[in-house]
């Protein structure tokens, strides 16, 4: 599967709490009475939805976002921890007139937006999750459970960004990137900026069990989609996930960790299910 049309994604910049984010809105479509904000996974971007865009934005306006520290938006250190991007997220529902959003935020996405949940209790619609760590003890493949215990980040330092990169977007199975998309996902993570992304999924360990015991408390409806072959964040997080959320349900592809862009028709026809039932 390949997308070779010319992308309808236009990356946008606007500065939120002092920090240039870069979004992407869909068009034609703010009358919309369906609304949902879509959040980048790693170490991609934005155009991470890009083959599923179209489908997405023919049911809501769609407003993605590359979160603090991912894509082509700027860091905050504080802010590259589940726990505070997700008082982030409620910010960004905030900053774009969001009023009860659905969340579609795959990857890191996954416990932010399950933070931002249990913080504030019905001000989003549904989520759609999955791909993401959650489950204690940690379950993550040995790709991300080094980078998350490595005592120090100094052999990493001294790494090409964008070849770390390159290696990690290697794991699609079926699906072929724009060439839009993966200069995007390349320039992102250039330099120390792949480095400094990694502070995000090393507060795992110590946050991902406060999230635990706040995960039967959240009655927003959640949907986790996850590939059943995930090789870097195994099945049993989005297993972890439904058996504790009291209004979850999972959906698990046949697919490995980039459920997203290599099974995009079927991802999109899952999220889009669930924007209708929910």
């Amino acid at each position: 599967m390949s997308t070779e049309q010319s992308t309808t994604i236009r990356p946008q910049i606007r500065e939120i709490d002092g920090l240039a984010i870069r979004f992407a809105e869909s068009e034609g479509r703010a009358e919309q009475s369906v609304r949902a904000l879509l959040l980048c996974p790693w170490p991609e971007s934005l155009y991470a939805f890009e083959p599923t865009w179209r489908q997405l934005a023919a049911q809501a306006h769609l407003i993605a976002i590359d979160l603090p520290g991912f894509g082509h938006s700027e860091r905050r250190d504080e802010l590259m921890a589940p726990r505070a991007m997700g008082e982030f997220i409620l910010r960004l529902a905030d900053e774009f007139g969001l009023e009860q959003p659905h969340v579609v935020a795959p990857d890191v996405g996954t416990a932010a937006t399950l933070f931002a949940a249990a913080m504030a209790p019905g001000r989003l619609r549904s989520l759609v999750i999955g791909s993401g760590a959650a489950a204690v003890p940690l379950q993550l493949g040995s790709s991300l459970k080094e980078r998350v215990e490595a005592p120090n980040l100094d052999a990493y330092r001294q790494m090409d960004g964008r070849e770390m990169v390159s290696v990690a977007i290697g794991r699609l199975e079926r699906y072929q990137l724009s060439d839009v998309a993966r200069a995007d996902y390349l320039s992102a993570y250039e330099g120390e900026r792949f480095v400094e992304s990694m502070q995000y999924v090393r507060a795992y360990p110590r946050e991902l069990p406060i999230l635990a015991d706040l995960l039967a408390d959240i009655r927003t409806p959640v949907k986790v989609i996850n590939g059943w072959r995930d090789p870097v964040v195994p099945l049993a997080n989005a297993e972890f996930l439904v058996e504790r959320l009291p209004n979850a349900e999972l959906a698990a592809i046949d697919a490995g960790h980039f459920v997203w862009e290599d099974a995009a028709e079927e991802y999109a026809r899952h999220v889009t299910t669930w924007w209708s039932k929910t």
